[in-house]
């Protein structure tokens, strides 16, 4: 946790910044309006033929098909930025959103989405990276604790060759589920 007054209230503004763009984002992709869905697709966009169409219309239209997919990155937008809002969970906010926010870059940059979008996501990043720079000394601990060595005796030739066993049984009751249902012929 930041140790003065000011980058206390830096922190406090980086995460009620991020808090408020996400649900804005989060909030518009699960109420429909972000991305082009079945049913609602621009006509101008449905007129082009899909070779002509611009990075843009093709992610717009492939992200908007998926209803599932919309909600699940929504939430994910959204159950990040409240998580940000207390310091007990700030740091499960972070690890929400890194992933996400830099998925949302590489697609406005591979995509050519527009600049102000990538630019506004990438803000979003910023802060966040920043959130944990201040609390550096927290994720020391938290990756000590995730990275300690074990004390427990190292696994022998036997078990991990009964291990192995029992993996290979599991794929093959796997790939067979899958053949009784069709799935792979």
């Amino acid at each position: 946790m930041p140790t003065n007054n000011w980058t206390r209230y830096f922190e406090l503004a980086s995460r009620y910044y991020v808090f408020l763009i996400l649900n804005i984002y989060g909030w518009a992709k699960m109420t429909g309006h972000q991305f082009f869905r079945p049913g609602h697709f621009p006509a101008e966009v449905a007129a082009i033929p899909l070779a002509k169409a611009t990075g843009f219309q093709l992610a717009w239209a492939f992200f908007g098909y998926s209803t599932p997919y919309i909600l699940f990155i929504g939430l994910a937008q959204v159950v990040g930025a409240w998580l940000l809002l207390w310091d007990k969970s700030k740091l499960i906010g972070i690890a929400i959103l890194l992933p996400v926010l830099l998925n949302i870059i590489m697609v406005d940059l591979a995509y050519q989405i527009s600049f102000g979008a990538m630019a506004v996501a990438g803000m979003c990043l910023f802060l966040l990276v920043l959130v944990l720079v201040w609390n550096q000394s927290t994720l020391r601990t938290v990756f000590s604790l995730l990275f300690q060595t074990s004390t427990s005796a190292p696994h022998t030739l036997k078990e991990r060759g009964i291990a192995l066993i029992i993996m290979v049984g599991l794929l093959g009751f796997y790939f067979g589920l899958l053949h009784l249902l069709g799935q792979i012929k």
